[in-house]
């Protein structure tokens, strides 16, 4: 065969890419199982930071079989809900089912444009309730988790990675303690501008819901406080449905009565007169 003719060369170079991409698949496809065990791992592994279950280098150090073991034993729900607050799915506990970070970027493009949304939430038997965010940072996409204690408004901790953020700088969300710890015992306040701050310049003394920003990374600060401000507000619904905040909340202030009875006057020292309407009409019934 003429090796210099131009028919075997394109024979030649066909066969190779052939081959070469035969092989590319094979690992791809013997490699993925092994990737989508990791990506669930790491998503995991932070979440249980977040809900200070340990510090996310325990938990690397631990591996992948520890991480999902202690996830199952520990997680009493984790569901999905709409923007009204409603549950509308269930995720697989036992199989430890997740959203990974490409799903989250789906949803907070929901978020922003105002389609209805599908967030999980991932409930623990210590009465942890950890809540993903997502957003874009200074280089790219920022993410992590907050976790809140039962009463839906107290901060337990949180966790943040990023994608590209500047070491040293925008990269302290995930790598500086100091700066997490910051959100521990602070709390939401729906009522507020914004359900929680990062201010830059430093938070005011005694403020509850904000922390100092990062110091030469204000981008970066001014981001991840628009992505958690931006999916707190998408659970707001969710957040304000505990029992808790059942009651109306504003008695004697106009606010019309949140119609649950019991739970209103559960909550409120002196039942509002629609809700005391409301329960002479359950019982007469």
């Amino acid at each position: 065969m003429n090796t210099n003719n131009n028919v075997y060369t394109v024979i030649y170079t066909t066969l190779v890419c052939v081959l070469v991409a035969a092989v590319l698949a094979f690992v791809s496809q013997t490699l993925k199982p092994k990737q989508e065990a990791n990506e669930k791992a790491e998503t995991i592994s932070q979440i249980l930071t977040a809900a200070q279950f340990g510090e996310k280098s325990e938990w690397s150090a631990k591996g992948n079989t520890a991480v999902l073991d202690f996830y199952k034993e520990n997680i009493a729900e984790a569901i999905v809900i709409n923007k009204a607050g409603e549950k509308v799915a269930t995720l697989d506990t036992q199989s430890s089912e997740v959203y990974n970070v490409a799903k989250l970027k789906a949803q907070n493009y929901n978020i922003k444009d105002g389609s209805e949304v599908e967030l999980p939430v991932y409930i623990f038997k210590n009465g942890a309730t950890v809540l993903p965010i997502y957003g874009a940072g200074l280089w790219g996409p920022v993410w992590g988790y907050v976790a809140l204690q039962g009463d839906l408004k107290t901060i337990i901790g949180a966790y943040f990675d990023h994608e590209s953020e500047t070491p040293g700088l925008g990269g302290k969300i995930k790598d500086d303690p100091a700066f997490r710890a910051q959100f521990a015992g602070k709390s939401l306040d729906f009522a507020d501008a914004k359900p929680f701050a990062i201010v830059k310049g430093g938070a005011p003394a005694g403020k509850a819901n904000a922390i100092d920003a990062i110091t030469g990374a204000t981008m970066t600060s001014n981001g991840l406080d628009q992505a958690i401000n931006n999916w707190l507000n998408a659970y707001g619904s969710y957040l304000g449905g505990s029992a808790e905040h059942k009651c109306c909340g504003h008695c004697g202030e106009g606010h019309e009565c949140c119609g649950e009875c019991a739970d209103c006057q559960k909550a409120c020292e002196e039942p509002c007169e629609a809700c005391q309407a409301a329960d002479s009409t359950s019982t007469a019934e």
